[in-house]
Protein backbone atom coordinates (compact mmCIF):
# COMPACT_ATOMS: atom_id res chain seq x y z
CA UNK A 1 0.00 0.00 0.00
CA UNK A 2 1.48 3.33 -1.00
CA UNK A 3 1.01 6.10 1.54
CA UNK A 4 2.50 8.94 -0.51
CA UNK A 5 -0.04 11.78 -0.68
CA UNK A 6 1.91 14.79 -1.99
CA UNK A 7 5.54 15.50 -2.87
CA UNK A 8 7.94 17.97 -4.38
CA UNK A 9 11.73 18.03 -4.67
CA UNK A 10 12.16 18.88 -0.96
CA UNK A 11 9.49 16.94 0.86
CA UNK A 12 7.01 14.09 0.96
CA UNK A 13 3.65 13.93 2.69
CA UNK A 14 2.35 10.49 3.53
CA UNK A 15 -1.24 9.88 4.64
CA UNK A 16 -3.19 7.01 6.16
CA UNK A 17 -6.81 6.96 7.32
CA UNK A 18 -7.38 5.19 10.65
CA UNK A 19 -9.96 4.42 13.29
CA UNK A 20 -13.76 4.52 13.45
CA UNK A 21 -13.89 8.23 12.61
CA UNK A 22 -11.63 7.98 9.54
CA UNK A 23 -8.92 10.19 10.97
CA UNK A 24 -6.20 11.43 8.65
CA UNK A 25 -2.70 10.82 9.94
CA UNK A 26 0.04 12.65 8.05
CA UNK A 27 3.80 12.24 7.96
CA UNK A 28 5.89 15.15 6.71
CA UNK A 29 9.32 13.95 5.56
CA UNK A 30 12.39 15.91 4.49
CA UNK A 31 13.82 14.27 1.38
CA UNK A 32 17.30 15.67 1.93
CA UNK A 33 17.83 14.34 5.47
CA UNK A 34 15.18 11.62 5.81
CA UNK A 35 13.86 13.21 9.02
CA UNK A 36 10.08 13.20 9.50
CA UNK A 37 7.27 14.10 11.91
CA UNK A 38 3.92 12.41 12.36
CA UNK A 39 0.85 14.61 12.78
CA UNK A 40 -1.90 13.16 15.02
CA UNK A 41 -1.28 9.69 16.46
CA UNK A 42 -4.97 8.96 16.07
CA UNK A 43 -5.50 5.18 16.07
CA UNK A 44 -4.27 1.82 14.73
CA UNK A 45 -0.89 2.17 16.40
CA UNK A 46 0.65 -0.87 14.67
CA UNK A 47 0.21 0.79 11.29
CA UNK A 48 1.50 4.12 12.59
CA UNK A 49 4.57 2.57 14.19
CA UNK A 50 5.37 0.83 10.92
CA UNK A 51 5.14 4.20 9.15
CA UNK A 52 7.31 5.84 11.80
CA UNK A 53 10.03 3.24 11.30
CA UNK A 54 9.81 3.25 7.52
CA UNK A 55 9.76 7.02 7.08
CA UNK A 56 12.21 8.15 9.76
CA UNK A 57 9.75 9.84 12.10
CA UNK A 58 11.49 11.60 15.00
CA UNK A 59 8.53 13.03 16.92
CA UNK A 60 4.75 13.36 16.96
CA UNK A 61 2.71 16.57 16.85
CA UNK A 62 -0.92 16.64 17.99
CA UNK A 63 -3.24 19.18 16.36
CA UNK A 64 -5.55 19.02 19.38
CA UNK A 65 -6.55 16.83 22.30
CA UNK A 66 -9.82 15.19 21.23
CA UNK A 67 -9.83 11.48 21.98
CA UNK A 68 -10.16 10.31 18.36
CA UNK A 69 -6.83 12.03 17.58
CA UNK A 70 -4.82 10.54 20.47
CA UNK A 71 -5.72 6.85 20.71
CA UNK A 72 -2.30 5.70 19.47
CA UNK A 73 -0.32 8.05 21.73
CA UNK A 74 0.44 5.51 24.52
CA UNK A 75 1.91 2.96 22.11
CA UNK A 76 3.80 5.65 20.21
CA UNK A 77 5.34 7.02 23.42
CA UNK A 78 6.15 3.53 24.63
CA UNK A 79 8.09 3.02 21.39
CA UNK A 80 10.22 6.04 22.29
CA UNK A 81 8.66 8.84 20.26
CA UNK A 82 8.19 12.28 21.80
CA UNK A 83 4.60 13.58 21.67
CA UNK A 84 3.94 17.33 21.57
CA UNK A 85 0.65 19.14 22.24
CA UNK A 86 -0.36 22.68 23.20
CA UNK A 87 -0.52 23.47 26.90
CA UNK A 88 -4.20 24.41 26.51
CA UNK A 89 -5.12 20.93 25.25
CA UNK A 90 -2.63 18.98 27.36
CA UNK A 91 -5.25 18.21 30.08
CA UNK A 92 -7.14 16.12 27.48
CA UNK A 93 -4.08 13.87 27.22
CA UNK A 94 -3.84 13.16 30.94
CA UNK A 95 -4.78 9.50 30.41
CA UNK A 96 -2.44 8.89 27.47
CA UNK A 97 0.47 11.16 28.30
CA UNK A 98 2.55 13.72 26.39
CA UNK A 99 6.11 15.01 26.54
CA UNK A 100 6.47 18.62 25.42
CA UNK A 101 4.37 21.66 24.58
CA UNK A 102 3.84 23.31 21.20
CA UNK A 103 3.86 27.11 21.42
CA UNK A 104 2.00 29.50 19.14
CA UNK A 105 4.29 30.67 16.30
CA UNK A 106 6.87 28.03 17.20
CA UNK A 107 9.04 26.94 14.27
CA UNK A 108 9.56 23.18 14.24
CA UNK A 109 12.52 21.91 12.24
CA UNK A 110 12.07 18.67 10.32
CA UNK A 111 15.42 18.07 8.70
CA UNK A 112 15.81 21.07 6.36
CA UNK A 113 12.07 21.79 6.46
CA UNK A 114 10.39 24.25 8.79
CA UNK A 115 6.88 23.88 10.18
CA UNK A 116 5.17 26.94 11.64
CA UNK A 117 2.72 26.28 14.46
CA UNK A 118 -0.42 28.43 14.37
CA UNK A 119 -2.64 28.53 17.46
CA UNK A 120 -6.19 28.14 16.11
CA UNK A 121 -8.61 28.05 19.07
CA UNK A 122 -12.31 27.37 18.60
CA UNK A 123 -12.63 23.63 18.01
CA UNK A 124 -10.67 23.18 21.22
CA UNK A 125 -8.89 25.88 23.27
CA UNK A 126 -5.50 24.64 22.13
CA UNK A 127 -6.08 23.56 18.54
CA UNK A 128 -3.05 24.18 16.36
CA UNK A 129 -2.43 24.17 12.60
CA UNK A 130 0.93 23.67 10.92
CA UNK A 131 2.14 25.56 7.85
CA UNK A 132 5.06 24.25 5.81
CA UNK A 133 7.52 27.03 5.01
CA UNK A 134 8.26 27.32 1.31
CA UNK A 135 5.46 25.00 0.19
CA UNK A 136 1.70 25.61 -0.26
CA UNK A 137 0.78 23.19 2.53
CA UNK A 138 -1.28 23.60 5.69
CA UNK A 139 -2.32 20.92 8.18
CA UNK A 140 -5.47 22.17 9.94
CA UNK A 141 -6.53 19.31 12.23
CA UNK A 142 -10.23 19.81 12.95
CA UNK A 143 -10.15 23.61 12.58
CA UNK A 144 -10.87 23.96 8.85
CA UNK A 145 -12.53 21.46 6.51
CA UNK A 146 -13.93 21.59 2.98
CA UNK A 147 -17.19 23.46 3.52
CA UNK A 148 -16.58 25.01 6.90
CA UNK A 149 -15.05 25.09 10.34
CA UNK A 150 -14.76 22.16 12.72
CA UNK A 151 -17.46 21.30 15.23
CA UNK A 152 -17.67 23.79 18.11
CA UNK A 153 -20.38 22.03 20.12
CA UNK A 154 -17.94 20.07 22.26
CA UNK A 155 -16.71 21.30 25.63
CA UNK A 156 -14.16 24.06 25.10
CA UNK A 157 -15.45 24.82 21.60
CA UNK A 158 -16.64 28.26 20.53
CA UNK A 159 -18.03 29.22 17.13
CA UNK A 160 -17.12 32.93 17.16
CA UNK A 161 -13.59 31.99 18.22
CA UNK A 162 -13.07 29.44 15.45
CA UNK A 163 -14.41 31.85 12.81
CA UNK A 164 -12.03 34.60 13.97
CA UNK A 165 -9.21 32.06 14.16
CA UNK A 166 -9.76 30.88 10.59
CA UNK A 167 -10.31 34.39 9.21
CA UNK A 168 -7.35 36.10 10.87
CA UNK A 169 -4.77 33.30 10.82
CA UNK A 170 -5.57 30.96 7.90
CA UNK A 171 -7.47 32.99 5.30
CA UNK A 172 -4.52 35.41 5.12
CA UNK A 173 -2.55 32.68 3.31
CA UNK A 174 -2.28 32.42 -0.50
CA UNK A 175 -5.32 31.02 -2.33
CA UNK A 176 -3.36 28.03 -3.67
CA UNK A 177 -2.48 26.83 -0.14
CA UNK A 178 -3.57 23.21 0.19
CA UNK A 179 -5.55 22.49 3.35
CA UNK A 180 -5.06 18.98 4.73
CA UNK A 181 -7.65 18.45 7.47
CA UNK A 182 -7.96 15.90 10.26
CA UNK A 183 -10.74 14.03 8.46
CA UNK A 184 -11.83 13.82 4.82
CA UNK A 185 -10.36 15.24 1.66
CA UNK A 186 -8.05 18.19 1.08
CA UNK A 187 -9.20 21.60 -0.08
CA UNK A 188 -7.56 24.99 -0.67
CA UNK A 189 -7.68 28.36 1.05
CA UNK A 190 -8.99 29.84 -2.19
CA UNK A 191 -11.89 27.38 -2.35
CA UNK A 192 -13.00 28.02 1.24
CA UNK A 193 -12.32 31.74 1.83
CA UNK A 194 -15.28 33.08 -0.22
CA UNK A 195 -17.74 31.14 1.97
CA UNK A 196 -16.83 32.58 5.38
CA UNK A 197 -19.89 34.80 5.65
CA UNK A 198 -22.16 31.88 4.68
CA UNK A 199 -20.72 29.89 7.60
CA UNK A 200 -21.26 32.83 9.95
CA UNK A 201 -24.86 33.19 8.75
CA UNK A 202 -25.68 29.51 9.23
CA UNK A 203 -23.95 29.42 12.62
CA UNK A 204 -21.80 26.28 12.20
Amino acid sequence: MTTLHWADSRLEIHRVVVGPYDNNVFVLRCRETGDAVLIDAANEHEQLLEMCTRLGVRRVLETHGHWDHIQAVPAIREAGYEVAVTSEDAPMLKDVGYDVFIDDAEVIEVGRLRLHAIHNPGHTPGSVSFRVEGAPLLFTGDTLFPGGPGNTSFEGGDFATIIDSIDSKLFTMPAETIVMPGHGVSTTIGAERPHLQEWVARGW
